[in-house]
């Protein structure tokens, strides 16, 4: 084969590769482009974890997540799909395309980042452990044999069981099942965010919610599918929009009785 003719079979080969490569990133679904032409975004959004989402009286859902859902579906112009989702399920409702974005108090791990693309932090919280008084641990490696609920999934179950792979800790399906099974003493101790902590203390007047230790501090970002880079930039931007106009203070004032504070940034 002459020189030519091996310098024309690279090229044919060269044009072939790009041909394919950006047919395949033409034909690849673009979530925000998706979103705009359907005019509907589905977002998934907790129920279990008051003051971020719950049922009222009316038996229609409220609270930090679910207006700041709304939100973002008004900005977008779309209308908004909330689909409900327990700690357990919010990363497998994006990787089954059943949502296109999860929000719902969803702490970053590094585990998670494998999975899906996560946002700037829109609330900060703490994960901590809670019981009686009467109770003295001050560290997960004090455990023994107290049993300690926490849902399933979650970012407090994961980090207390790294923290002490022998702890005795009771997981249930979600974050409403955990608190009644402290309230009710099926289990000793609780471990939540500790934001819910005021909510319950409503509910449960007669319960003690003594913290314990904290297990990590756990800022609040939404979540997008691997490889959605135009919905997470949207996203992010407003994140900082609503930032800056004051609006996610005013929704930490509203739900959480407290001032946004200076969130990290990834």
């Amino acid at each position: 084969m002459t020189r030519r003719n091996t310098m024309k079979g690279l090229l044919t080969a060269v044009v072939a590769a790009a041909a394919v490569m950006f047919g395949t990133v033409e034909a690849r679904a673009d979530a925000l482009a998706d979103i705009l032409k359907k005019g509907t975004v589905r977002i998934a959004v907790p129920l279990d974890v008051p003051p971020f989402g719950s049922v009222n009286q009316e038996r229609k859902p409220e609270g930090f997540d679910i207006e700041f859902a709304e939100m973002v579906g008004k900005a977008l112009g779309v209308k908004v799909e909330l689909q409900q989702v327990t700690g357990a399920n919010r990363i497998p409702f994006l990787l089954t395309d059943k949502v296109d974005i999860v929000i719902s108090v969803m702490g970053l791990t590094p585990e998670r980042a494998k999975q899906i693309m996560f946002t700037a932090p829109y609330a900060d919280t703490n994960l901590a452990v809670f019981g009686p008084k009467s109770i003295n641990v001050k560290s997960a490696g004090e455990l023994g044999n107290l049993k300690v609920v926490a849902a399933k999934g979650t970012t407090q179950e994961l980090g207390l069981s790294a923290m002490n792979p022998k702890a005795n800790i009771m997981r249930t399906e979600d974050d409403a099942t955990a608190a009644t099974a402290y309230v009710t003493g099926q289990a000793e101790l609780f471990a939540t965010n500790s934001l819910i902590i005021p909510d319950l203390l409503k509910r449960a007047p007669n319960k003690e919610f003594d913290l314990k230790f904290v297990i990590r501090r756990s800022p609040a970002h939404m979540g997008v599918k691997m490889g959605e880079f135009g919905l997470l930039q949207w996203l992010n931007s407003f994140i900082f929009f609503n930032t800056m106009n004051g609006e996610l203070d005013r929704l930490h004032q509203k739900y959480l009785a407290q001032p946004m504070l200076a969130l990290p940034t990834l």
